[in-house]
């Protein structure tokens, strides 16, 4: 939000007869504990009222409502050597996307905003306790069972998938082509224009974009993730948008250019490829005649991940997707830890986000289930680059992808990492890995297949990989499958 807006909320919430269920004032009681129960118990009332958001404010009067200002500062706020927001978060099960305002109402009237959203999968709670709002007071929700059931059943009737939900309410009819690019849908889907307004209305209502309002129309996530003109007028969807960044180096230290692209992933995708393939460095190659620059990676392995990127996503996790190109490799990460094991990327197939899934493969984006990272393996594998590395933190994905190496400079694990995933694009591909496909997926003469010999021995001896034949007496002509076929 924007200052004016931020200020005309807070005028609003002040000008309140006094506080209720999800709204909180203080002034300089910044007691972490105290914020901890706050959340908790005003994400959970929010719930219970049927709104979206509850509000805990700092710099307004709890007795006459006056905005005095606060001498509370969230954003350098530590507890111990941990920041507030980060000791915050931590505390909080599940986690929930709050959003802190830290901003000046006046030049000498600071105020600190939590916007709060009610709590949609079951209760809230901090240090494994729930609590609500009675009134203007925050009691414990195990005291109130009838409250809890409450949260408990709205939550079981929560079926409404993020895609679904609404992103902005009660848009006039002809705003609809000012806000989204419905052009852009027809191109993707190779359909002509409609050439009357209706026969488009109804169109992007069918397929889940906008949904009725009354006489108006909402225009829902979905519709809003795909083709909004400008995410930063979708509210909670901006910080969604695609982020790129390009670094001088192979740290963070010297980042060089960054881009945000707020237009839907429909639009942005392909703008971000562009801007990713544009500031990639490339790698000499002697052709038959001339001296040539390649690209260090393959396109279509850089566009299945920045499709992955999006596509699995936890959008109940605060964070952007971002891309980030290294002299040495690139980065892409999502909000939210994979669903499954990172070893089983290649053969499993499992997303968060159903709806936008099926509609990105038929727009024509990301390919089908279950054959992206297989593909991203391949694509790699015939660039002889290094392993693809997927790490599952916390609170992210991230998947990373190396500019090439030789084989002395690769290490021990890179190798068997590579050896592992070469196993699992050829048990999917029908096939077994022998001997001679991993001598030719690292470029390595026959002469030298003692070499390889002693990854696969290694790999087996790790259970990365198992003989596909235990009994066979044929060392020459063994193959191999991952640990799990």
């Amino acid at each position: 939000m924007g200052i004016n807006e931020l200020k005309n909320l807070v005028e609003k919430l002040a000008a309140l007869s006094k506080e209720n269920e999800w709204v909180e004032f203080k002034l300089n009681n910044s007691d972490p504990e105290v914020i901890g129960q706050r959340l908790s118990a005003l994400s959970n009332s929010a719930c219970l009222h049927n709104l979206p958001f509850a509000y805990l404010v700092y710099g307004i009067s709890d007795t006459d409502h006056e905005i005095k200002g606060t001498t509370f500062r969230f954003k350098s706020a530590m507890v111990g050597n941990e920041e507030l927001e980060v000791w915050l978060v931590n505390r909080l099960s599940p986690r929930i996307d709050v959003e802190v305002f830290d901003f000046d109402y006046q030049p000498d009237v600071h105020i600190v905003l939590f916007r709060i959203p009610a709590a949609s999968v079951r209760p809230v709670l901090f240090l494994n306790t729930g609590y609500v709002r009675i009134n203007s007071s925050t009691r414990k929700l195990m005291d109130y069972p009838e409250k809890e059931a409450k949260i408990w059943n709205k939550a079981s009737f929560n079926t409404n998938p993020f895609e679904k939900r609404i992103a902005m309410s009660d848009v006039k009819e002809a705003e609809i082509p000012v806000l989204l690019s419905t052009q852009t849908y027809f191109e993707q889907m190779d359909m002509p224009y409609p050439m009357n307004n209706d026969r488009l209305i109804e169109t992007f209502e069918r397929e889940g974009f906008i949904s009725r309002s009354g006489v108006d129309w909402n225009i829902t996530n979905l519709g809003a993730l795909l083709f909004a003109l400008d995410l930063r007028k979708f509210e909670n969807l901006d910080r969604r948008a695609l982020r790129v960044i390009s670094y001088d180096g192979n740290n963070r230290y010297d980042a060089s250019m960054e881009e945000i692209f707020h237009q839907g992933y429909a639009l942005s995708i392909k703008n971000a490829i562009r801007w990713v393939w544009g500031h990639l460095p490339s790698g000499e190659h002697i052709g038959d005649v001339l001296r040539e620059d390649r690209p260090l990676y393959p396109q279509k392995s850089v566009r299945e991940l920045v499709n992955n990127m999006v596509l699995h996503q936890d959008f109940s996790i605060k964070g952007i997707p971002t891309i980030e190109v290294f002299r040495d490799r690139i980065e892409f990460s999502n909000p939210g830890p994979p669903l499954i094991s990172p070893d089983r990327f290649i053969d499993e197939y499992q997303t968060r986000n159903e709806i936008l899934s099926e509609i990105m493969r038929r727009l024509g984006f990301s390919e089908d289930k279950g054959s992206g990272m297989d593909k991203v393996v391949a694509y790699n594998e015939k660039m002889n680059l290094p392993a693809v590395n997927i790490m599952a933190k916390e609170n992210r994905t991230v998947v990373i992808i190396y500019a090439p190496k030789k084989w002395a400079d690769r290490d021990r694990g890179e190798r068997l990492q590579a050896c592992y995933q070469h196993s699992c694009v050829k048990y999917v591909g029908g096939q077994a890995m022998t001997n001679q496909s991993l001598r030719e997926r690292f470029g390595i003469e026959e002469r030298n297949s003692a070499m390889v010999s002693r990854v696969i021995k290694d790999a087996l001896q790790e259970g990365l990989i198992k003989d596909l034949d235990p009994e066979g007496t044929s060392k020459k002509y063994k193959k191999y499958v991952p640990y799990w076929a």
